[in-house]
């Protein structure tokens, strides 16, 4: 059920009060003119009114300003009177003079202008009155509307998708668009379809006021159309927006689109405690899995989630990641059960597990959130924890998505981390420093030595030095190194260090 159209009074309902007895003047035809709202009554005989007038009044007068009746009098009086706004002229008869001046008439005609008649038994303030009446008549039935629409739309909330029910239900009670954008900016419900560049513009100003991180409202305008941003949660752990076409809309209206706000920013807070059990039962089941008790981690995901996505599943690690990200993550596991789990990690990221068929859009999520997610090597459930370590190497190679594939196709060295490198110049520190204080290339040499495979005469070819010369730095670099580099362990150590320090 859409808003009810506001029910302001109008001439027509006006003149159909019998116990008023108006009429339109002889002559006059019912036109369009008479279906327009009245905001007041006004009566006056000044010769110029309109300086005390607002627009859609009613003017009563009894003509006791006109003298005579020559045309231009009463043709200026009626042209004032519709630049004004002025909605209709009521004219007292039987009080200055009987009956409607006909050139009076003439000029309302001319500037469209209904002209009605009061008669003498009817005072100028039971006019007024009834249409004072009727105004608080429209005013009441409105406050009664909106107090029912805001009624519908909590109990809407009380759904099982409260939040996506109560905006659906919103859209029905106004009848204008209403959409419901994610803590990522994607419009997830929406009461019909919302084109061209306004649609455009309301997802990036979205993702905009969501970026910001702050509470806030705004609206986009684009030619005839506007449309009412209000994001939904505390600033710095915002939820989403709620979006509403709010051409047409009255106080009333507006106040139930204002509850709905209040409304769903309270429920979201109580909801806080709820995500934190979430979030606690997700980490048992993530522990669960690690553990290898993959019964126990299916019987919970099962019966909370909609289980597991079948195997080969892809693990995934996040970097420790913003409340947004898993806020973002329940709403959409919410929409597509069992596609995928997640849960938190030790380590402050989160735990994906996804289908190997059928993989998230990870790069996206990566970007949006800024966090770096490393994905292991398709696996089966049971495997988890190893495929857990591997999307940890994975993560720790680099920002964006990494894969673990892409990691060991490069081999094992890759893998080192910036400590190797510290470690690495500090065991090749004392040949550096020879090297600095005597001006000599014994690292050099050695790493040409041990690229060699440790043969004297092909590392003095590659240098152009004579093989006793390599001998000689060579056995120079063992008592720098305090190390026998005859051996092979010895010798693989120093290689390490020497692509390490690089």
């Amino acid at each position: 059920m859409s808003q009810p159209a506001p029910s302001a009074p109008t001439l027509r309902a006006l003149l159909s009060r019998a116990d008023l007895g108006l009429r339109l003047a002889p002559g006059e035809r019912p036109s369009a003119a008479i279906e327009q709202p009245i905001r007041w009554v006004h009566s006056s005989d000044l010769a110029d009114p309109t300086p005390f007038l607002a627009e859609e009044m009613v003017i009563l007068t009894t003509g006791t300003q006109f003298s005579g009746d020559e045309r231009e009098q009463y043709e200026e009086y009626v042209r004032r009177l519709a630049h004004r706004g002025v909605v209709a002229l009521g004219f007292g008869t039987e009080v200055a003079r009987a009956g409607i001046p006909e050139a009076l008439a003439q000029a309302c005609e001319e500037h469209a202008v209904p002209l009605f008649e009061v008669p003498y038994r009817t005072p100028f303030i039971a006019v007024a009155r009834a249409v004072a009446e009727a105004i608080a008549a429209a005013a009441y039935a409105r406050r009664t509307w909106a107090l029912s629409a805001q009624r519908a739309v909590a109990l809407a909330a009380l759904r099982r998708d409260g939040l996506g029910s109560a905006v659906s239900e919103l859209s029905r009670q106004l009848g204008v668009w209403t959409g419901l954008f994610d803590s990522a900016g994607a419009l997830v419900r929406a009461s019909g379809a919302l084109e061209g560049e306004i649609a455009d513009r309301v997802q990036s100003e979205c993702e905009v006021m969501l970026a910001r991180g702050a509470s806030a409202a705004g609206v986009v305008r684009v030619a005839e159309r506007s449309v009412t941003l209000q994001t939904l949660g505390p600033g710095g752990s915002l939820r989403g927006v709620l979006a509403v076409a709010t051409e047409g809309l009255d106080e009333e209206a507006r106040s139930v689109v204002t509850a709905v706000v209040a409304m769903t920013g309270f429920a979201l807070e109580q909801n806080e405690a709820l995500a934190r059990a979430r979030g606690t039962l997700r980490a048992g089941v993530v522990r669960a899995l690690l553990t290898g008790d993959t019964v126990l981690a299916s019987e919970i995901a099962d019966a909370t989630w909609g289980g597991f996505p079948a195997d080969p599943v892809v693990v995934g690690l996040t970097s420790a990641a913003p409340d947004a990200l898993a806020a973002f993550l329940e709403l959409r596991a919410g929409r597509e059960q069992g596609s995928f789990f997640f849960g938190p990690d030790a380590s402050g990221g989160i735990a994906l597990v996804q289908s190997a068929a059928a993989p998230l859009a990870l790069d996206d999520l990566a970007e949006r959130f800024d966090v770096a997610i490393g994905l292991s090597e398709p696996t089966a459930l049971a495997s988890f924890a190893p495929a857990l370590e591997e999307a940890r190497i994975a993560r720790d190679r680099g920002a964006g998505v990494v894969r673990f594939g892409d990691v060991a196709s490069a081999g094992v060295l890759s893998t080192l981390s910036p400590d190797a490198a510290s470690v690495a110049r500090t065991v090749l520190l004392p040949i550096a420093t020879h090297d600095e204080t005597h001006g000599t290339a014994i690292l050099d040499t050695l790493r040409v030595w041990l690229l060699h495979d440790a043969r004297f005469d092909d590392a003095a070819r590659a240098l152009g030095v004579h093989r006793h010369t390599v001998r000689t730095r060579v056995r120079l670099a063992e008592r720098l190194l305090d190390r026998d580099l005859q051996s092979f362990a010895a010798r693989a150590e120093i290689w390490v260090a020497l692509l390490a320090a690089r």
